[in-house]
């Protein structure tokens, strides 16, 4: 009776054992800088602000693209630190802003969000915390998850299909398993942004998948975590022309990767530029 008794304490050492020693990384703590890439978003900024749980972001940094509603004033008033382009720059020309901005702040995550209250604010600390625990380098909010729910939030039945196809495609050449690559909801750690030269990504809405491309060439990793969307009348989209557009520079994005990955090393989309070299050195 003793032999098991010691037997059983002993076994019970050796799980206490295992399990302090599991190969999991510790969650740290992590300072959070949300930045939103803004075009004509006075309408719905402080309803998107209102979701935001307090104490989720240290800082919060507006980039007006070219406005005409008021938008910057609109979010000075609400405490955000806000930037002006003198001039429309384009979607993609918003987010370097945004996140050359958010990288010159203490944070360690920064998390994109888009002002028009598409996607719920309230789930930044979900995005965040995939990324503070280390299981990821960055994380997208996926809208995709059932269709019906997707379609009943109110995306459009050919957003939907067009979303499923190139979704296909990219999980095959970026050997991801993402539910999606089209969501504007995405946490980044900073030492992503200070690696990939998203500079050299284009300053259109296919910035969003060249910098996918350039995430996946820097082997970093990338998770999905389910977020519902509500697809208002100050919603933010683009025509279906665009759209075409979009989708032809996605594919382009992705051409280029496996171009990449099969030798051809030398395209400037992943050439680190001396910039970006030279933060590199200094980590």
């Amino acid at each position: 009776m003793l032999d098991v008794e010691a037997s059983a304490a002993q076994r019970a050492v050796q799980v206490g054992a295992a399990l302090a020693t599991a190969p999991f990384a510790d969650v740290q703590s992590a300072s959070v800088c949300v930045v939103f890439p803004a075009y004509n978003a006075a309408q719905t900024l402080r309803a998107t602000l209102d979701r935001i749980p307090r104490g989720a972001a240290d800082h919060m940094i507006l980039v007006d693209d070219g406005s005409v509603d008021g938008t910057a004033e609109v979010a000075r008033d609400l405490g955000l630190h806000v930037i002006e382009h003198d001039r429309n720059r384009g979607y993609g020309g918003n987010q370097k802003t945004c996140y050359r901005a958010a990288l010159e702040t203490d944070a360690d995550v920064i998390v994109m969000v888009h002002p028009d209250n598409q996607y719920d604010p309230a789930l930044v600390p979900l995005l965040v915390g995939f990324i503070a625990s280390g299981v990821v380098d960055v994380t997208f909010g996926c809208r995709i998850m059932r269709r019906k729910d997707v379609l009943a939030g109110g995306m459009p039945h050919i957003k939907y299909l067009a979303n499923r196809l190139l979704t296909i495609i990219e999980n095959m050449a970026f050997g991801y398993n993402l539910p999606e690559y089209h969501t504007g909801y995405r946490a980044f750690h900073r030492r992503v942004l200070e690696r990939v030269p998203f500079e050299r990504c284009s300053d259109d809405f296919v910035f969003d998948q060249e910098i996918v491309a350039q995430i996946r060439a820097a082997d970093f990793r990338i998770g999905g975590v389910p977020v519902p969307t509500h697809y208002g009348s100050d919603s933010s989209s683009i025509s279906f022309g665009r759209s075409s557009w979009y989708a032809a520079g996605t594919l382009g994005a992705v051409s280029r990767y496996v171009l990449w990955q099969m030798g051809w090393k030398s395209q400037d989309l992943f050439r680190p530029s001396a910039e970006d070299g030279r933060a590199e050195g200094a980590r």
